[in-house]
């Protein structure tokens, strides 16, 4: 599973090949809790690679309707295409050979990228580092878990407290060669209840940048009733999940700072990677 993926020219674009073409399933990622597999997919002289997640691989979750993980993907893509960041891979919702699932294009992490996570022994962060918290390392020893402070990040610790993701670990994220970063797995989002748990909080209680108040604000526009992101969202998510969305787009506009850990959840996933 090392090829890199390629991303289809014009004629065919990446949604295009990953709804419509066929899919072969070449092996299945065994590190993931649920259903996960590395396919091929083909479509008018092009193909690529994919991930594809069958809903009927998905475990039960005590605080989430079973069998509705793929389409809380989907919708995760559609909002970072909403705000034009282009976070999260080309991701659709299709049948395959399992049955339906979400079939998202397959990216290939550059290994030589700079780390975007790390543990330091030392009290403070360092320059261009961002403190998250203290992490037992064993032995009655702590070290600092900090993050990168980069903008790719910012805007997707933004994202991410849109749809209440719940789960962003660092292994999710997948620097590519050409400078850009993706992030996978958003199958634990949505939720009408507070479950933002993620290795992104070197921003906490900060102002958000000038830039990520101009995207909330479009946010907010096509969310409204009759927008096009609430259409869209209406055809993935339930009505109260849909008003969620809105109610935290407005409250993150409203206080113009990067959302805090509430105390009632978690703040951060284990494991951490």
């Amino acid at each position: 599973m090392s090829a890199p993926e390629r991303i289809p020219p014009r004629s065919v674009t990446a949604l295009d090949l990953l709804a419509k073409g066929e899919l072969t399933v070449k092996g299945r990622v065994r590190e993931a809790s649920n259903a996960v597999l590395y396919c091929s997919v083909a479509y008018d002289g092009e193909e690529a690679h994919c991930v594809y997640k069958p809903i009927a691989g998905e475990r039960p979750l005590w605080d989430f309707p079973d069998g509705t993980l793929a389409q809380r993907e989907v919708a995760a893509y559609e909002i970072s295409e909403a705000t034009g960041w282009g976070l999260v891979p080309p991701t659709v919702l299709r049948d395959g050979p399992y049955g339906e699932g979400m079939v998202q294009l397959w990216i290939e992490a550059d290994p030589s990228a700079d780390g975007l996570l790390a543990l330091v022994e030392d009290e403070e962060p360092g320059d261009g580092w961002k403190a998250v918290g203290f992490a037992d390392v064993g032995e009655g020893r702590t070290a600092l878990l900090v993050h990168a402070d980069d903008n790719r990040l910012r805007r997707l610790a933004v994202l991410d407290a849109v749809i209440n993701n719940g789960d962003r670990k660092g292994g999710h994220l997948l620097p590519t060669a050409d400078g850009h970063l993706y992030a996978i797995d958003h199958g634990v989002t949505f939720n009408v209840d507070d479950k933002l748990r993620t290795l992104l909080w070197g921003w906490a209680g900060e102002p958000l940048s000038a830039e990520a108040v101009e995207v909330l604000g479009a946010l907010a526009a096509s969310l409204a009733d009759g927008g096009r992101l609430a259409k869209r969202l209406a055809e993935l998510l339930t009505p109260a999940e849909v008003g969620a969305v809105r109610s935290r787009v407005t409250v993150l506009l409203a206080a113009s700072r990067h959302p805090q850990p509430s105390g009632a959840w978690p703040a951060i996933p284990w494991p951490p990677v």
